[in-house]
């Protein structure tokens, strides 16, 4: 089966493609926020329809505890592997709005991107199995491989309710591996295979001191103020070398080998080409390690949001009755995300000063770090189409940040994943100005196509 005909339907069909995204991109589906909560369904049931229109079976909106799973199947392909494909339909917020060029929800495009929230991550790169699963139905009338699809609605809250849906529907989710419509490439102008990603746990801290906020002219002086301890609190959480200052939060480290630190050596990375793109006046981190080690191989603990008093135009003298703020940890293999949270919260509370209420407050989800086996099969042939279809063999490359299915699905389904993503880590993801660049919207589809084709029409399967 070759794939030039379903390439050239491709091809053909990119203003409707571009227009499904742009309805897409539209719908807000913002899941960590529940005033947003009916655009989760709205778009749950978008991506359902759409894996009706691509000819798809047994397509299916599954509630859980918090937004819907979306499935769909087709499994007509005796002898052929079975791969279960993923993606995310929810977004970040898209705050704050006066940063944004256009407006968040509306599809604008620029010079050959399409900006929008959730443009690149993840609805420009889940489009496109959807699309190319279309085409060969409609070019071929069959799929070259067995596929299922899993879209969830919580990816941007850490999975929260994954892993229950998952482990509830083994029969239903049973593949050779997933290959993984989000992630990123790691540079624009550099093809790139991710191998492994860190793991994450979440909390949130606050800090509480009067019963209510008080005038800071008549009681400054006389309350410890709760700003003041929080920020000592966080202050603490860190050394002078920029390491993680918790007691027992690096136990457990796994050691790197010597040929995965030649390996990410050997990378050709521009560190002040970098600062200067996100515009840092300097590296940070943890003292002793180079850039790309404390990104892909360190544990980290950073401070995301600190909310606190009066924070509007103009001044209100008040002590604040209290203050707070919001903490990710990303994770390396042998650490556990609960443990982790664990020892913070002890550390926190046994650095709480007299005259303040500390409490800690866990966030669901969570998920360890994830690597893929480096002979994985469906690794090796994403090399291979991403060498045929960019020119260049990719690099393999560790991801700093966190997409739970990896150690999801390893444990539950017995799989591992390989990550076949073409949005880009400089597409403004989770800032304003998202954008997914049109050309690998059309890279991707064909990408795709080969790579369903290619594992098809093997002459043996190879072993998962």
């Amino acid at each position: 089966m070759e794939t030039s005909a379903v390439e050239s339907l491709l091809e053909s069909e990119r203003p409707r493609h571009l227009e499904i995204l742009e309805r897409f991109v539209a719908i807000p589906s913002v899941s960590t926020d529940p005033a947003y909560k009916p655009h989760m369904a709205e778009a749950a049931a978008f991506v359902a329809e759409r894996l009706r229109q691509a000819g798809m079976e047994a397509v299916e909106i599954h509630p859980t505890e918090g937004h819907p799973v979306v499935t769909a199947s087709w499994r007509r392909a005796p002898g052929a592997p079975t791969v279960l494909v993923y993606g995310h339909y929810d977004v970040q917020p898209p705050e704050p709005m006066d940063a944004w060029t256009s407006p968040p929800f509306r599809a604008e495009v620029r010079e050959g991107r399409l900006y929008a929230r959730g443009a690149s991550d993840d609805k420009g790169p889940m489009l496109i199995p959807i699309a190319v699963a279309e085409a060969f139905m409609r070019v071929d009338g069959r799929l070259p491989v067995n596929l299922v699809f899993l879209f969830e609605g919580e990816e941007e809250v850490s999975s929260a309710h994954l892993e229950a849906f998952v482990a509830a529907h083994r029969d239903l989710l049973a593949a050779d591996f997933t290959l993984s419509a989000d992630g990123a490439q790691w540079r624009a102008d550099l093809p790139s295979v991710t191998v492994a990603s860190r793991g994450i746990c979440a909390l949130e801290v606050v800090v509480r001191g009067p019963g209510k906020d008080l005038h800071s002219g008549r009681h400054g002086g006389a309350v410890v103020n709760p700003i003041q301890a929080l920020v000592r609190l966080l202050a603490r959480l860190h050394d002078d070398r920029g390491a993680v200052a918790v007691p027992g939060f690096y136990d457990g480290v796994e050691p790197v080998s010597e040929d995965e630190l030649a390996a990410i050596a050997s990378i050709q990375f521009d560190e002040a080409a970098y600062l200067a793109e996100v515009g840092a006046p300097a590296p940070g981190g943890e003292q002793g390690y180079t850039l790309l080690q404390r990104n892909w191989l360190r544990p980290t603990l950073e401070f995301n949001g600190v909310v606190g008093g009066y924070t509007g135009a103009g001044k209100k003298t008040v002590i604040p009755h209290q203050a707070s703020a919001k903490i990710t940890c990303r994770l390396v293999p042998g650490q556990d995300p609960q443990r982790v949270v664990s020892l913070i919260a002890r550390h926190l509370a046994a650095a709480a000063p007299a005259g303040v209420r500390v409490e800690v407050r866990r966030e669901p989800g969570g998920a360890p770090a994830y690597a893929i086996p480096a002979e994985h099969p469906g690794l090796a042939l994403s090399e291979d189409i991403l060498e045929e279809i960019l020119g260049r063999r990719p690099v393999r490359v560790r991801m700093g940040a966190t997409i739970p299915i990896g150690e999801i699905f390893r444990r539950v389904l017995g799989i591992h994943t390989v990550f076949f993503s073409f949005s880009t880590v400089d597409e403004d993801y989770h800032a304003p100005n998202e954008f997914f660049r049109l050309s690998s919207y059309a890279a991707g589809m064909v990408a795709w196509a080969r790579y369903l084709q290619r594992l098809g029409s093997a002459s043996s399967p190879p072993a998962f």
